[in-house]
């Protein structure tokens, strides 16, 4: 993420800001928890991405002399004096990138002063939101799969930056490669891509197109088949680049009978090896359809980038301590109806059966338990005295999406509605919260 990242907030935490400037209370110790009260309607489990643009966006949180402009009117003078200064000064621990969660996990802690910290609702949220729904869908999809590749292509179906964030995240959940430049540059994600149907139509025949495309993109790229007859495109595809033709690419029809007699064809003209890839409007249901179809990958696009019909995650950002007038904090909590909060600052563990499957979600606070074999620590220091501490490669938030996932007992790999596959429970050793 380039330039400052001030302004990606909402009007009424600057007006918070001068309000608690004046009554004295903006520099009181507070910390703040990022939650989801439930997964989206019928999900057994949520996957956390974002963590690592968050932790970019942090660093750039500055408000710079054309940010301040822009507050004219906003706030009184007093207030951009001090946003002038604004640096994040404080601690932020969390659940790791790729990590799976539950209802009540306590996914982000900010701790540092009220002023500091109201500061980030939007934006972290913002992030978090959006990155951990397309990392879900991603999930579903990527286990509906199995051993099969998916490659991201949802660029032309969202906003220009979502979707370079939905590639990243798709690629946390297990995704092999994106056609998006950008998240290639930025994240190093893999792309992939070969032509559309108009490179097809282009041409005076699509002899001529797939000519073009072997002789400069060679033997191994993939032929759109479908612009016109699908057996005469593949028999077209392989005359013009023999038997080592990479893959042809479904993109219409009924995909799985179309799969089974393209693969009967290309092996009936000696083109074993040659892949099917497949496309159109894809989701998990629908991959999860063609399981028992000879295809060899899979490319997503609207599904994946609008969270396969669930683009947020509906997490919120809370107070949920604050110092009292002795120094130390007390927990606090929101009391209104359906929405209520549950005080104090949080500790999380992941319990494991003697199995090897995870039990439960733990949260609790007062001190944690030390873990041992039957539990881990979900939570892991990002940032310490506003300094960045919580950077790692993609690769590695990759991997432990798979590990995470992996330990959930086996109904999360259900594609049907239902409950979480963990319970989340509540140890609370704190003393009762003011609300």
């Amino acid at each position: 993420m380039t330039g400052s990242t001030a302004l990606l907030t909402d009007h009424y935490e600057l007006t918070m800001l001068q309000a608690a400037l004046a009554a004295g209370t903006a520099e009181r110790r507070c910390v703040f928890e990022l939650f989801s009260r439930s997964l989206p309607d019928g999900r057994r489990y949520g996957v956390l991405a974002g963590v690592g643009r968050a932790l970019e966006a942090l660093e750039s949180f500055r408000f710079e002399e054309e940010s301040l402009a822009a507050l004219d009117g906003v706030v009184d003078d007093r207030t951009l004096s001090w946003l002038a200064s604004y640096r994040f000064s404080g601690d932020v621990r969390g659940y790791a990138e790729g990590e799976t969660y539950f209802p009540g996990s306590p996914l982000l802690q900010v701790e540092s002063s009220f002023a500091e910290a109201v500061l980030l609702e939007t934006l972290l949220l913002s992030i978090y939101n959006h990155d951990s729904a397309i990392a879900a869908a991603a999930s579903r999809m990527t286990r509906a799969a199995g051993e099969r590749p998916c490659i991201e292509m949802g660029s032309r179906r969202t906003h220009e930056e979502a979707a370079v964030a939905a590639a990243r995240a798709a690629y946390v959940a297990g995704f092999e490669a994106t056609s998006n430049l950008a998240a290639r540059q930025r994240w190093g994600v893999p792309s992939t891509g070969t032509s559309a149907h108009s490179f097809t139509l282009l041409h005076d025949s699509e002899a001529d197109a797939f000519r073009a495309q072997v002789d400069s993109l060679g033997v191994g790229t993939t032929l759109l088949v479908d612009t016109y007859d699908v057996a005469e495109a593949v028999r077209l595809g392989v005359e013009v680049a023999g038997p080592g033709l990479g893959a042809v690419r479904l993109d219409s029809g009924d995909l799985a009978v179309l799969a089974h007699q393209v693969r009967a064809q290309l092996d009936s003209l000696g083109a074993q090896e040659t892949r099917i890839v497949v496309t159109s409007d894809l989701d998990e249901y629908a991959i999860a359809a063609l399981a028992a179809a000879p295809v060899d990958g899979y490319g997503v696009g609207t599904q994946l980038v609008t969270g396969s019909g669930h683009p947020t995650c509906g997490m919120v950002y809370k107070l949920v301590a604050r110092e009292d007038r002795h120094g130390d904090l007390e927990p606090v909590a929101k009391r209104s109806s359906k929405k209520a909060s549950f005080g104090g600052r949080k500790w999380a563990q992941r319990r494991i059966g003697a199995d090897g499957w995870a039990e439960a979600e733990v949260v609790g606070t007062g001190e944690a338990p030390a873990p041992g074999a039957d539990s881990r620590d979900l939570l892991v220091d990002l940032v310490r005295g506003g300094e960045v501490v919580g950077r790692e490669p993609l690769a590695q938030a990759r991997e432990r999406h798979h590990a995470s996932r992996e330990e959930l007992p086996l109904a999360a790999q259900s594609l049907g509605r239902g409950r979480p596959v963990l319970p989340t429970e509540r140890v609370d050793a704190a003393a009762p919260a003011r609300g």
